[in-house]
């Protein structure tokens, strides 16, 4: 089945620890010199620029985005957005996109300038799961190198299963946005194009101050968003909703 975003491992931090349960990676029978996925990388790097996700310096200036602070997110049809909030601290921890029966959960984070970070969060992420009896398959997708996981779960029945997540990447300039896909774009192609899409066109607003690496990026609740039941909106316009309970996301950290 498909897996909900607060079911599986983060892999980045938000100042609020970095438990293994917390990290990211390859699976045991990958090539553990990350030597070996450097080619996909170094495309989907190559891409980037050109094709999303987008730095804030590379906007499109004349296309609406709903603002969110780190994350600039451009209004798309049929794909509701959710604002994940932390009751607790009062804090946005992330931003998660429905479209159908797929859901994409979308964070950026503070990177080095010397390097990317998601070849070294792909091999905590893949060491995590395993931990957890999970099994975990890295391979090449339309945005480069993916994790696939494969994590122990109840079923509602009350039987043992599998849910299913795919993680994503993309380092940019002096950050990382990661992604984690759950519901049938986990497993179907021509499922996850729609949200494949809106991850592309999110536009990262690192910012100057100083970060340390995988801090989160600050977000915040854009000045139009309301909190609503999330069965009403249009099928037609995209649905901008702030959850009155939270947070409804993997903690990181």
């Amino acid at each position: 089945t498909g897996a909900d975003a607060e079911d599986v491992p983060a892999g980045t931090r938000s100042g609020r620890g970095d438990s293994p349960a917390d990290r990211v990676g390859t699976a045991a029978d990958e090539p553990t010199d990350e030597t070996a996925d450097e080619p996909a990388d170094e495309e989907a790097l190559a891409d980037r620029a050109a094709t999303g996700p987008f730095d804030a310096s590379e906007r499109d200036e004349d296309a609406p985005y709903i603002d969110m602070g780190g994350l600039l997110i451009r209004p798309v049809a049929n794909v509701n957005v959710r604002i994940d909030v932390d009751q607790k601290r009062q804090s946005v921890v992330s931003v998660t996109f429905q479209h159908g029966n797929s859901v994409l959960q979308a964070q950026a984070f503070a990177a080095p300038k010397s390097r990317g970070l998601w070849p070294e969060i792909r091999t905590e992420l893949a060491e995590s799961i395993r931990s957890q009896g999970g099994v975990v398959e890295v391979t090449d997708g339309p945005l480069g190198r993916q994790v696939t996981a494969r994590i122990p779960a109840a079923l509602p029945d009350g039987g043992r299963g599998f849910k299913i997540a795919r993680f994503i990447g993309v380092d940019g300039p002096r950050w990382f946005l990661r992604g984690v896909v759950s519901g049938d774009a986990a497993v179907k192609a021509q499922a996850a194009e729609p949200l494949e899409e809106v991850f592309r066109s999110l536009v990262v607003v690192r910012g100057e101050e100083p970060m340390a690496p995988r801090d989160m990026l600050p977000l915040k609740v854009p000045d139009d968003a309301v909190a609503r039941d999330p069965r009403a909106g249009s099928a037609e316009e995209p649905d901008l909703q702030v959850p009155e309970r939270g947070p409804e996301t993997t903690q990181i950290g």
